[in-house]
């Protein structure tokens, strides 16, 4: 059962790989693929720009905490100056504090602009990437219309294409029943002259037939011989108007 199964899922999905192959349009999946990669260019270079914001807000901060060391230690002097060396070391204090945290600061920033540098350099070999994808993508796409285009016209002239199949396929079916109609026609004309095929178009039988054309052909034959025997055909003497009008001659000449 497990190797049926696997079988089964195979031919599955090599039918489903056939027909996406036949509904691929290259065209459209170049398309696709640059669209994709402009989108990753554009998800990049947010990147870059949240890394330059938040380095900028980093820097805020260090001016800030640099003018606080300023102050703390312009008011450090002011307490010594007053006697007052208390007040002057808890600004001393402060001021180390911030400028620990200044130094903090500071490591971020340069992590910080370390991977802007590393994000700016990937944008740019990305960006160069998809023109150079976009250049070899439209080249395709010519060569890809040139090619259909050419298959097209050489489907046509051979008459292999879809269409022209079945315009060939219709002239065959076309070729055949007009044979197989004349074949028809000339069956029934050779069934009707050997009367084994009857034709109702004509009155009586074929015994009436038969008879009416004895009678016609004896009727032929009996006028015939009256038209000989008027004119004395088939006798020594000639026919009696013709002897008289010869007798007539005869006698104007003596």
């Amino acid at each position: 059962m497990p190797g049926l199964m696997s079988r089964a899922s195979t031919v599955v999905k090599a039918k489903l790989s056939k027909l996406l192959d036949r509904a691929e349009n290259p065209n459209e999946t170049l398309d696709y693929s640059y669209e994709q990669q402009l989108e990753q260019l554009q998800n990049v270079k947010r990147g870059v720009a949240d890394v330059v914001t938040a380095k900028k807000r980093l820097q805020l901060q260090t001016d800030q905490l640099e003018q606080s060391v300023v102050k703390l230690e312009t008011q450090a002097r002011q307490a010594l100056g007053a006697g007052r060396e208390d007040l002057a070391r808890q600004a001393l204090e402060r001021k180390s504090a911030v400028q620990q945290e200044l130094q903090g600061l500071d490591q971020q920033i340069q992590g910080l602009e370390q991977q802007q540098e590393k994000l700016v350099a990937g944008e740019k070999q990305l960006q160069a990437k998809i023109e150079a994808f976009r250049t070899q993508k439209e080249v395709i796409k010519a060569q890809y219309s040139a090619a259909e285009a050419q298959v097209r016209i050489g489907e046509a002239a051979t008459g292999i294409g879809e269409q022209m199949a079945d315009t060939g396929l219709a002239i065959q079916r076309a070729k055949d029943k007009t044979a197989q109609m004349q074949a028809r026609a000339a069956a029934v004309d050779e069934l009707v002259e050997s009367g084994a095929l009857e034709d109702f178009t004509s009155t009586g039988d074929q015994l009436d037939r038969e008879l009416a054309a004895l009678a016609s052909q004896t009727q032929v034959d009996d006028e015939l011989s009256k038209m000989k025997a008027e004119l004395g055909t088939g006798s020594s003497e000639p026919p009696k108007e013709i002897q008289s009008s010869t007798e007539e001659k005869q006698g104007t000449s003596t």
